[in-house]
């Protein structure tokens, strides 16, 4: 009896422990099954945070490049302003430019007219002074014109003995003809220059070079004056001695004297502001 109560026994221990095993065996399939999910949902975690990560960062770069494009659009902005004030104030400024140009250039012009106009007018002098002297030695005296000035230059021995400031009767006659040409130019002075050598000179009264070429120049004043009725008002004596030489070989040409023809200033600006009424340069 005994013996098939522990043989009963042990049947039932081994029944249950076949259970048990089995049942473990289905535990430990799910444990490895949850393991496995577990592993996996692991793997795609630590994904989502790699992939939110660099999102994170793409976005903050974003920011960051929005905000640098939204600084540049301002400034931008501001820039255009800016540009549009210059532009207006470089318009006005070139406008303001054009018009000083304007104006400088018609100055110019009525300066230019009134050059041309004086030239003209010194052109018929000359003219009329060669016509009346032409037929003399171009050695003895010359016409020229320098920078709108006329100048007659006749040589001593023409008009003076040497050593003297009295005029030669053959000088008068000259005279006479120039003074037929600046009676005919009463809107003309001139003035009478004498000139020396540099010979050193004393006689009589007269001291040096300065007091002769004075002298020279009176004698030929007076003449003008008494004798062929030419204002004295327009006219000047001056004396340069030796110290305006043409020739620096020939004395003989630096004695001389020069009748310098001047157009009266404000004859002159006369003439421009007539130029500043003419039509044709005021259009």
């Amino acid at each position: 009896m005994k013996k098939i109560i522990l043989g009963f026994l042990g049947v039932t221990l081994l029944l249950s422990s076949c259970v048990s095993q089995k049942k473990y065996a289905d535990l430990e399939s799910k444990q490895k099954e949850t393991q496995d999910l577990l592993n996996s949902a692991t793997v795609k975690l630590n994904d989502c945070l790699e992939e939110k990560a660099t999102a994170t960062s793409k976005m903050k770069t974003l920011q960051d490049q929005n905000a640098f494009l939204k600084a540049n659009n301002q400034e931008l902005i501001n820039n255009m302003g800016n540009l549009t004030t210059l532009t207006t104030k470089g318009a006005e400024n070139l406008e303001k430019s054009l018009e000083s140009l304007q104006e400088k250039d018609l100055t110019i012009r009525k300066l230019q007219d009134a050059i041309t106009r004086r030239d003209s007018v010194n052109l018929s002098l000359v003219q009329s002074l060669k016509g009346v002297l032409g037929n003399l030695d171009d050695e003895d005296i010359t016409i020229s014109v320098e920078k709108g000035v006329v100048f007659v230059s006749i040589s001593d021995k023409l008009l003076f003995s040497s050593g003297s400031y009295n005029v030669t009767s053959r000088a008068k006659e000259v005279l006479g003809k120039v003074a037929q040409v600046v009676n005919n130019k009463p809107d003309f002075e001139f003035m009478v220059e004498g000139h020396t050598d540099d010979v050193p000179y004393r006689k009589g009264v007269l001291l040096d070079n300065w007091d002769l070429s004075v002298k020279r120049a009176t004698a030929v004043v007076r003449i003008l004056q008494n004798d062929y009725d030419v204002d004295p008002k327009r006219m000047t004596a001056a004396g340069r001695a030796e110290y305006i030489p043409v020739s620096q070989t020939e004395k003989s040409k630096n004695r001389r004297t020069r009748i310098v023809v001047l157009p009266k200033i404000d004859q002159f600006y006369s003439m421009i502001e007539e130029g500043m009424k003419d039509p044709a340069i005021n259009n």
